[in-house]
């Protein structure tokens, strides 16, 4: 394992590499600005929502007390969430990672609240029986919908980590490295490289979105058949219906034809 995180690339010949080498990989330049702030916008508007419905998301399994405000299935929630699961360069490391079909198996963000205690370090394959293959079974793609510093929140990685074939134990100890990177930047990780959401120790929230990728023999952590809002399929790409599974190559047949 190494402390030392790759450098934000806009090269995707070098975001491969690091993502192979590292575990993980930053993207940089894929958003305008303008993009950005629509998107932080969108974000913090679902969850004033969810607060104002009573419904607000916290005490995730995996986080330290209430300090971390889940929202789940932003999909549903705005336009420029389909635009980003979909996003060229994002599918292009799916691709090199799992190969093609892959299911979208989950899409949420996190916002950590000034004062929030983070989480436990962990890979997301940990529903995979132990030792790991040398094949990562998902890949996670972050944005950050806010600057990433090193007391605010920012997400912790171990580099490296994913070449040991297994999840975090408390024996390991925490030997994490904040990932600083601004507004905008695209963080791809590997399913097997241990991660957990940083403190925040400033006086402001952190946010990021997170949308998951599975192979397809992996059942996806969202039902979207159940929860997701209709108009998000409405001129859907044939690789956005395939990430949700309303094609054959992504989850089966539907009286021997493929769904429509």
């Amino acid at each position: 394992m190494s402390d030392r995180l790759p450098a934000i690339t806009d090269d995707p010949g070098q975001a491969r590499r690091d993502l192979l080498e590292h575990g993980l990989c930053l993207v940089g330049g894929l958003l305008s600005t303008d993009t950005v702030s629509d998107i932080r916008t969108a974000l913090y508007r679902a969850a004033k929502q969810d607060e104002a419905r009573g419904v607000r998301q916290k005490g995730f399994g995996l986080d330290y007390g209430d300090g971390n405000h889940r929202v789940w299935n932003v999909l549903s929630r705005d336009p420029v969430f389909v635009q980003l699961v979909q996003h060229p360069v994002a599918l292009t490391l799916v691709r090199d990672t799992l190969g093609w079909p892959a299911l979208l198996g989950n899409f949420s963000a996190n916002i950590a609240l000034p004062g929030s205690d983070g989480g436990a370090l962990h890979a997301d394959q940990v529903f995979v029986p132990e030792p790991w293959c040398d094949e990562p079974q998902g890949c996670n793609i972050a944005w950050c919908v806010d600057d990433f510093t090193a007391c605010n929140g920012a997400t912790r990685v171990v580099p490296g980590s994913h070449r040991l074939g297994r999840n975090h134990r408390p024996e390991d100890g925490d030997h994490s490295v904040p990932l600083i990177a601004p507004a905008g930047t695209m963080v791809a990780l590997q399913s097997r490289l241990w991660h957990r959401t940083g403190n925040n120790e400033s006086d402001k929230p952190r946010a990021a979105l997170f949308a998951w990728y599975s192979r397809t023999i992996y059942r996806t952590q969202e039902n979207w058949f159940l929860s997701l809002s209709p108009w998000v399929l409405e001129n859907a790409s044939d690789e956005l219906l395939t990430l949700l599974a309303y094609r054959t190559e992504g989850f089966g047949l539907v009286n021997g034809h493929s769904p429509r």
